[in-house]
């Protein structure tokens, strides 16, 4: 173990080693970061506990990029070497505590789909037992957000959750401050949640492909995390990918609206018309059938709303970098994989789009995008 940090991350998987992780890493050494990570397993995974071992070693990690920029091959290897202390939450609960009460400034999370569930064997004990570990990720917040507060409450304190969430920072705040007001905690320390720690919403995009053993990732070249900008917000460091924005609702429907929308027409088309069980994103993207489709969704069903809504010029010009994405010849993306959970992906990812036409009185038909509706709910 290389000792405590500034930057506590709850995740060790391979999308936070190539993303977080790797622009700490590239921003250390120009003087642009806060310091170095601990990371924290909270899982008791056989392979997490392997991955946890690997990122404690001096030496670092691999984290190989792969893919098209500005319509040219790249595939390099860059060595990770932010991460100074890999703690399990079982075993090191103590150090945990002791970090956030004297070094971090910056937590960071990506805890996956079901990250701010709940537990129901957490409870209000927690707040009076010390050496007690909670088992949900907010349970856990709630203990270690007591503990600064009690011991160093004046501290700036910024939460940069990762989880691919809408509002991700405000939703982790009001489970954070409602599992403590449960508990019965005290108005004061409520207010020091709400009021002094920083809750940022951001959105994260990178394709992440593939882990490497036992610590490392395979990862596109396209990176980007935007940032809500607010008062007294610390970063964990700058970096070109990070963009501070006062509309991060744009970026979400950029999102949402062009990359996973595609990502969900491609997996309809594969669901629907039987086409081989291993195909991949790229290999849909070289179908013309199938490419000429998808452009005209994009272009006909999609960016006219982009261009009521006066965003038509943005929306084109990360469509440029998505082709790239999409067509990057390193990835193996299964549309198999894509094609999970579908039915809610496409309600999520189709419906506001067609409501957003209706609003702005656009007159299209979307047919494409109804039609993947209507066989939804069929």
């Amino acid at each position: 173990m290389l000792g405590a940090a500034p930057i506590l991350q709850f995740g060790t998987g391979r999308f936070l080693q190539a993303h977080v992780d790797l622009f700490v890493s590239q921003a250390l050494p120009l003087g642009q970061a806060l310091g170095g990570i601990a990371v924290v397993q909270s899982t008791d995974s056989a392979q997490s506990s392997i991955r946890l071992a690997a990122l404690g070693r001096a030496a670092g990690y691999p984290v190989r990029i792969r893919g098209l920029h500005e319509s040219r091959p790249v595939d390099e290897v860059v060595n990770v070497d932010s991460v100074r202390s890999a703690w399990h939450a079982g075993r090191d609960w103590a150090r945990l505590l002791d970090a956030v009460a004297t070094q971090v400034q910056v937590i960071v999370s990506n805890t996956a789909d079901q990250g701010y569930a709940l537990d129901p064997a957490d409870g209000a004990a927690l707040l009076g037992a010390a050496a007690a570990v909670p088992r949900s990720f907010p349970a856990k917040l709630v203990v270690l957000l007591q503990h600064r507060w009690r011991c160093n409450p004046s501290a700036p304190t910024t939460l940069l959750p990762c989880e691919l969430v809408g509002r991700n920072g405000d939703v982790l705040r009001e489970a954070v401050v409602g599992l403590a007001s449960g508990w019965g905690a005290t108005a004061d320390f409520i207010a020091y949640l709400r009021d002094h720690c920083v809750w940022a919403n951001s959105l994260v995009d990178r394709i992440v492909s593939e882990p490497l053993q036992p610590v490392g990732a395979i990862a596109e070249p396209y990176a980007l995390w935007a940032i809500e900008r607010q008062p007294r917000m610390l970063l964990p460091c700058s970096h070109p990918a990070i963009v501070l924005t006062d509309e991060l609702a744009s970026f979400e429907r950029r999102k949402l609206w062009l990359l996973n929308l595609a990502h969900s027409f491609l997996a309809e088309c594969w669901l629907t018309e039987g086409r081989p069980h291993d195909e991949t994103v790229l290999e849909a993207m070289c179908d013309s059938t199938m490419r000429t489709r998808l452009e005209a969704v994009w272009h006909e069903e999609v960016l006219p709303v982009f261009d009521a809504a006066g965003q038509g010029d943005e929306a084109r010009a990360y469509l440029v970098e998505l082709r790239e994405r999409l067509l990057n010849p390193f990835l193996a993306h299964r549309l198999f994989d894509v094609a999970q959970n579908h039915a809610q992906k496409k309600l999520r990812r189709f419906a506001p789009v067609i409501q957003a036409a209706r609003s702005a009185a656009l007159g299209i038909r979307q047919r494409r995008l109804r039609a993947a509706l209507e066989a939804a709910s069929g």
